[in-house]
């Protein structure tokens, strides 16, 4: 029996109505059963401040756990202004932190988003992509996944209502489990 896989999933958007959390729940349901995605908190971790480290605040712990805990990472996000919110930044920058004990490091990642513009995250996914290589985390290069939103393709819940996009997606998903396994088997 395969071993299940829990992999830590960063939703770069705060909005109760993201596209790109319905993305992330359309992802985790074209997976296999042994892959368990288990959303991170991102909005309540305090503005990363050097000084904490000493004493870090509860919500830092929480965050560098649950990265810790996790054998894989995803990362769903927006564009904001032609780069990645500071909200995902953020969490980033904290769970790295203190120097010589970044929670992310060696963890295998996938890097995807949706957006009503036209170039999808394409330039937010590059800035990601680079903070991340920072990071020591090997992220999945091939397929790119740059969305445009547009309604009836994906609901609240996750359901993906347009069969290329489902086609496409299973690909991704396929492509990245495959990466994930091969940094657990790894290991």
């Amino acid at each position: 029996m395969a071993e299940n896989i829990r992999v830590a999933v960063f939703v770069g958007s705060l909005r109760a109505e993201s596209y790109n959390r319905r993305l992330a729940l359309a992802l985790a349901r074209l997976a296999p059963e042994t892959f368990t995605f288990e959303h991170v908190a991102i909005g309540d971790i305090p503005l990363y401040n050097q000084d904490r480290d000493v004493n870090p605040p509860e919500a830092m712990t929480r965050l560098k756990h649950e990265v810790e805990s996790a054998q894989a990472l995803l990362f769903v996000t927006p564009e904001y202004n032609r780069g990645i919110p500071g909200v995902l930044k953020n969490a980033l920058d904290t769970a790295s932190r203190p120097w010589g004990k970044n929670s992310f490091a060696g963890k295998p990642a996938g890097v995807v988003g949706i957006s009503v513009g036209a170039i999808g995250t394409a330039l937010a996914q590059h800035q990601l992509r680079n903070v991340l290589a920072y990071l020591d985390v090997p992220t999945l290069g091939q397929p790119e996944v740059y969305l445009q939103f547009s309604e009836g393709l994906l609901d609240d819940a996750g359901n993906i209502y347009k069969d290329d996009t489902r086609r496409f997606l299973q690909g991704w998903v396929d492509a990245y489990v495959a990466w994930v396994r091969r940094f657990v088997a790894a290991s």
